[in-house]
């Protein structure tokens, strides 16, 4: 696919570095902290279901968010979006550190979160402005495995500050590898934008856009495959600290070493991802790696039904979920963004929304079931687990086999100016 003159500074290795780090913060921003979450639990005598809150608060607005930050960035371009999410975030990482109760925590993880969102829907609109469909699918996948990295970095990291320094240093940290982030956007990122929509930001406009997308029987398909995957990885991110460390009574550096494998794991996935798309297209990958989503989440169900309340009983089968997960992500990302060329800022948008209202969702109920003591011991991860593999699966073998073949949906004319 040819590029704009404009764009043809960034080599494509500099678009993965940034794709990298772009979507890198997110798991920083929730694997890194995870190890710290008894701690901060101890160090504010909080409730649990506030001390979740850190979590889901940090994913609504995550979600929420993207909602201004994609109409802005079609109108202003993504730099200018880019650099603002990532001066924010670096001050909510400090204001995390700094925190005096847990009510001022979950407000700095708002703001955080908010920040993220620039960060996030920005890298989904730059494969959207760079690339076709396809290869759009396989540079997000690479993407995802820089995206990897830092969250086989981040578990290990966050259980040795923690056990060493404290989780004030643990949150610290995230200020200093956003304030990387964001010299290098300062000195390197150049504008992918091929055109602002000087309307963009046009309440009628912003509706035409809005309801074009929403009706696209495309971006729900890959939507909701990204959303429901994500549920899966967020049930396990908001619980596993909780039952490997309470429950099963590992350490933290242990925990940590889990989270490791679980996201080397993830990376071989995109690996997967990358090999399989151009041999089967994207919809056939999609269905294969659901069978093995389907597989891991049912396994790990089983067992633990049967009693088998081990580490190994429920890492053995989530391996082969977060694997599937390696191949649901960049497809399902890069395919809700994919119809819409002159709008990928407002279809990243409300495709992360989902994301995150799904997880908001089930950050929600989980608080409220394990602070009531309705769901315990490795319970609420395995069930949980069980019950997005069924729905990932669902979603995989119908909407993405009925609609996912991505066709450019023609946006609306625009309205009038005033």
């Amino acid at each position: 696919m040819q590029t704009a003159p404009a764009r043809a500074e960034m080599t494509p290795g500099w678009v993965v570095v940034f794709l990298s780090l772009l979507l890198g913060i997110q798991p920083l921003a929730t694997d890194l902290y995870l190890p710290a979450l008894p701690a901060i639990t101890a160090a504010f005598a909080a409730p649990m279901s506030q001390v979740q809150a850190t979590l889901t608060a940090l994913l609504l607005s995550f979600g929420a968010a993207q909602l201004v930050w994609g109409p802005v960035s079609d109108r202003f371009g993504r730099r200018p979006v880019l650099l603002a999410g990532l001066g924010a975030y670096v001050l909510a990482s400090i204001g995390n550190a700094l925190a005096a109760n847990i009510e001022q925590l979950i407000l700095w993880r708002i703001v955080q979160g908010a920040a993220m969102g620039a960060s996030v829907m920005g890298a989904r609109a730059i494969v959207r402005d760079l690339y076709a469909p396809a290869d759009g699918a396989r540079m997000m996948s690479k993407g995802l495995s820089g995206l990897g990295l830092f969250a086989c970095i981040s578990g290990p990291l966050g259980g040795w500050l923690t056990e060493h320094y404290g989780w004030r240093v643990t949150l610290a940290a995230l200020a200093v590898f956003s304030a990387v982030a964001l010299a290098l956007v300062v000195l390197r990122f150049r504008e992918t934008l091929p055109a602002p929509n000087p309307q963009a930001l046009q309440p009628r406009e912003m509706l035409r856009i809005w309801g074009r997308i929403a009706r696209h029987p495309t971006f729900w398909a890959w939507a909701l495959l990204a959303a429901t995957s994500y549920g899966g990885l967020f049930t396990f991110l908001a619980t596993s600290s909780f039952v490997f460390i309470t429950v099963l009574g590992l350490s933290k550096t242990h925990y940590g070493l889990l989270m490791l494998s679980m996201s080397m794991v993830y990376i071989t996935g995109t690996v997967v991802c990358r090999r399989l798309i151009p041999r089967l297209g994207v919809r056939r990958t999609v269905a294969v790696a659901a069978g093995f989503t389907l597989t891991g989440g049912t396994l790990c169900g089983v067992l633990a039904l049967l009693g088998l309340h081990t580490t190994w009983a429920i890492m053995g089968p989530y391996y082969l979920f977060i694997l599937a997960h390696g191949v649901h992500q960049p497809c399902g990302q890069s395919g809700a963004v994919s119809p819409f060329p002159q709008a990928a800022g407002a279809a990243s948008a409300l495709s992360g929304f989902v994301m995150m209202l799904t997880a908001f969702g089930m950050g929600t109920w989980l608080g409220t079931r394990m602070s009531t003591g309705a769901e315990t011991g490795v319970y609420p991860l395995t069930n949980g687990l069980w019950f997005w593999a069924v729905v990932i699966a669902a979603v995989a073998w119908t909407l993405v086999q009925r609609h996912g073949e991505v066709r450019s949906a023609p946006m609306p004319a625009p309205g009038p100016t005033r």
